[in-house]
């Protein structure tokens, strides 16, 4: 082991991180006022509240970051917020097409995710904790996910039922039974990585698993299809088989197992192509959405979306200035296409990098951490995050078919956003402990000992 001794010691950049939100809700109050001048002359007479909210959210949760994770990552806040505050944005322009008031609702339940997102960075102090309720965790994700099954409790919206009814309010409980099943799959992994990435026979030079190592990645697909056939939720079943082959290939780093989980997609996808007539229809219009026995029905909603992106081209018809309320459910499942329109293709795509920053920052917290389940679950979380972009990006634009999930922290849903901020908070609680700086060596004194789960050969100690 080689030690390495250096006077650096990184700072907590929480000033960086401060004029970041301060720029984040400046551009979204900005964009707020286009809208409000675009269509009615005017500023918008919420534009203080609606600013002046979310600029004391991201305040609110700056300060809980700077007592409870010090170091965390600066730029996962700004990021989320700004996407957040996008979001906002075109909402209240849907708001004042539709005559509905959309945006306050939103502005409450990004308060309610931004608030929880705070109290578990209080609560959880060390990641590391969640190792030890690794089944618990699986338990409580396969509850969440089957809840929507309970008679009398759960809802079918729109052929899906995904939806459970609290009296108040729905919610969807797959939005926090997607991060249990993440913190499973890594304490689990880390158990069993060695086990799922040395033995087995090697086959076309592929080193595949042996059959009793199948078992996890069949349970997860025999999972992901029950959640197909009985919610009829697509994008559910997806997504949650997608994070286990993913965070699989992190942890073995095996290309048989990306050979398989494909092999197992396809295979679950021709099942439920022959079996559901939903899945028939959706496939149906990803292939030909400008069919004339589809175009009144399955796909209006596909096409009037494609209608609007076209409409907007690369610059777009600008904020306030399109026809995005034409679209069913503009505001929570086509917002990538109500985006589109006012924004063109240069602000969807700048949309995209704003994601794409995002999880990158949550894999760049994966490779700093030095414990394996640190590594698993941060990679996990911002893989859920890239996974359910591309899905609901692709289905919107016609490159996969339509699933029916919604974009992480800019479309309208309590459930989602709640979910969403509490991935951010995951993340940078872990990445707290992956940029803290080594406890300082005295001269002379014996290098720190590697812990059992660290994987580095190289010890890195910083002195203040």
């Amino acid at each position: 082991m080689t030690t390495v001794v250096t006077a650096f010691s990184p700072g907590t950049r929480r000033g960086f991180e401060l004029l970041l939100i301060v720029v984040s809700v400046a551009v979204s109050c900005a964009a707020y006022a286009l809208v409000g001048l675009a269509v009615d002359g005017m500023l918008p007479v919420r534009l203080l509240a609606i600013g002046g909210g979310l600029l004391g959210l991201g305040l609110a949760l700056h300060v809980v970051i700077r007592v409870a994770a010090p170091y965390a990552d600066p730029v996962l806040v700004p990021i989320a917020l700004l996407i957040n505050g996008i979001g906002l944005v075109m909402i209240h322009r849907l708001d004042l097409a539709e005559d509905t008031s959309f945006a306050v609702r939103q502005l409450g339940a990004t308060a309610i995710g931004i608030v929880a997102a705070g109290a578990l960075l209080v609560v959880l102090r060390d990641h590391r904790r969640l190792r030890a309720y690794t089944y618990t965790a699986m338990v409580v994700g396969l509850v969440l996910l089957l809840l929507p099954l309970v008679p009398g409790l759960g809802q079918e919206v729109r052929g899906a039922r995904i939806w459970i009814d609290l009296g108040v309010t729905t919610f969807q409980p797959a939005e926090l039974g997607k991060i249990a099943v993440v913190v499973f799959f890594a304490g689990y992994l880390v158990v069993a990585r060695d086990t799922l990435s040395l033995v087995g026979p090697k086959v076309l030079g592929l080193r595949l698993p042996r059959a009793r190592d199948l078992g996890p990645i069949l349970v997860a697909w025999v999972a992901s299809v029950g959640i197909l056939v009985f919610e009829r939720d697509l994008g559910t079943s997806l997504l949650f088989f997608g994070i286990f082959v993913a965070m699989l290939y992190v942890a073995t780093e095996r290309v048989s197992w990306i050979v398989i989980g494909l092999g197992l997609f396809v295979a679950g996808c021709l099942v439920a192509y022959e079996l559901f007539g939903h899945v028939r229809n959706r496939v149906r219009v990803w292939l030909d959405p400008f069919d004339p026995e589809l175009v009144t029905g399955p796909s209006y909603q596909v096409v009037q979306g494609m209608y609007g992106m076209a409409d907007g081209g690369l610059l777009g018809t600008g904020l306030g200035r399109g026809s995005p309320d034409i679209v069913p459910f503009a505001e929570s499942d086509f917002i990538v296409a109500s985006l589109g329109e006012e924004l063109g293709l240069a602000g969807l795509f700048a949309v995209l990098v704003l994601y794409g920053i995002l999880v990158q920052r949550g894999l760049r917290t994966a490779i700093g951490v030095r414990d394996g389940f640190g590594k698993l679950l941060a990679a996990g979380l911002a893989f859920s995050i890239a996974l359910q972009v591309f899905v609901v990006a692709g289905g919107v634009t016609g490159l996969i078919p339509l699933t029916g999930l919604t974009m992480p922290l800019l479309a309208y849903g309590g459930s989602s956003l709640l979910g969403s901020w509490l991935v951010v908070a995951l993340l940078l609680r872990v990445s707290d402990l992956a940029r803290r700086p080594d406890l300082p060596v005295r001269p002379g004194a014996p290098a720190p000992a590697l812990s059992p789960q660290d994987e580095n050969p190289t010890q890195v100690v910083r002195l203040p």
